[in-house]
């Protein structure tokens, strides 16, 4: 058993942003009762705020990517725990810009139903929104799968692109379309040898047999739907590389976000980015654009995720756009 190091008798998702936000206190503002992340700068002509949000455990998604360039606001929730409705409307109240605000949502019941009812009461106020919702986990494309494709780590993809075109002054529904097209033109897919250690308990999620891997693992600690022989990491990678280009449409240009699930270290991450970029050329694609590290983990999972966009022709103008939050300065 390795216990993590946290006071479990305390709530520490609170104590958590209350750290983040003083360590990073010329970036972002922290809300309480409800909690909230707010950017303390943004773009003057930006017309439309962008909020995201999601459980806990999978930081810096999405509080540290609220700053100039990306989100005006994120809403967390306890760990793998939806936020609250109310969070999500006095975020979005907070930050609404004269064209309204616009929800960037990840593909779970939890999250759908509570952005959902603080839209409903947004429009109650008059105040325009509108939804992106990010779908691009292929391990649940599945007619067995009665909520679609889970959203995981394009969902930084989308918050990345849209910022940028906010920052230009797109309106609500150019934001909207364009949130949706690259959330269509995004597929991922993650592995893990371990299971994340419950910040509770101190036990393991799940067990694992020694020399296998759960292969499409979801970012809340959901196993896979198989456990693999765990292969060479070069077959390994050209599988993943493989599947998620498979889903996408085609192209000769690819955004790639190497993604740790929490446990896996630095040079593990780039020796991945090495492969995925070789498999890539070795289909006649390039990568135009790359973010490596650990962006959006299951608390300490011991894995990695690939995520591949393809990308429009002004994409990467977008891409690579200034932005200064915590976990992401271009």
């Amino acid at each position: 058993m390795a216990e993590p190091f946290l006071d479990s008798s305390s709530d520490y998702v609170d104590r958590a942003l209350a750290g983040f936000a003083l360590d990073h206190r010329d970036i972002v503002d922290l809300h309480d009762n409800p909690a909230f992340v707010r950017a303390k700068a943004t773009a003057p002509g930006r017309r439309v705020g962008l909020v995201s949000g999601g459980g806990s455990g999978h930081e810096p998604m999405h509080a540290g990517f609220v700053g100039a360039g990306m989100l005006d606001a994120a809403v967390p929730g306890k760990v793998f725990a939806s936020p609250h409705n109310r969070q999500i409307y006095e975020a979005s109240r907070a930050v609404a810009g004269p064209d309204g605000v616009l929800h960037i949502v990840k593909n779970y019941t939890g999250d759908r139903i509570n952005f959902g009812i603080a839209a409903e009461r947004l429009a109650h106020d008059g105040i325009p929104v509108a939804r992106v919702l990010v779908d691009d986990d292929v391990a649940t494309e599945s007619e067995k799968t009665a909520t679609g494709r889970r959203g995981t780590a394009a969902t930084i993809v989308v918050e990345k692109l849209l910022g940028a075109a906010a920052d230009r002054g797109d309106d609500l529904d150019s934001l909207a379309k364009l949130g949706s097209l690259v959330a269509s033109a995004s597929r991922s897919v993650a592995v893990a040898s371990l299971a994340h250690t419950s910040p509770v308990t101190g036990e393991l999620a799940f067990p694992l047999p020694e020399g296998e891997i759960e292969y499409g693992v979801g970012i809340h600690g959901e196993r896979a739907a198989q456990s693999i022989a765990r292969p060479p990491l070069p077959a390994l990678v050209s599988r993943m590389t493989t599947e998620v280009l498979g889903k996408l449409p085609a192209g000769d240009r690819a955004i790639v976000l190497v993604n740790g699930l929490g446990g896996t270290t630095s040079i593990e991450l780039y020796n991945v980015f090495a492969l995925v970029a070789e498999a890539l050329h070795g289909r006649g694609v390039e990568v135009a654009g790359s973010l490596v590290g650990t962006l959006s983990p299951a608390l300490d999972m011991k894995g990695f995720s690939i995520t591949v966009t393809i990308p429009a022709d002004d994409w990467i103008g977008l891409w690579d756009a200034p932005a200064r939050t915590a976990a992401l300065r271009k």
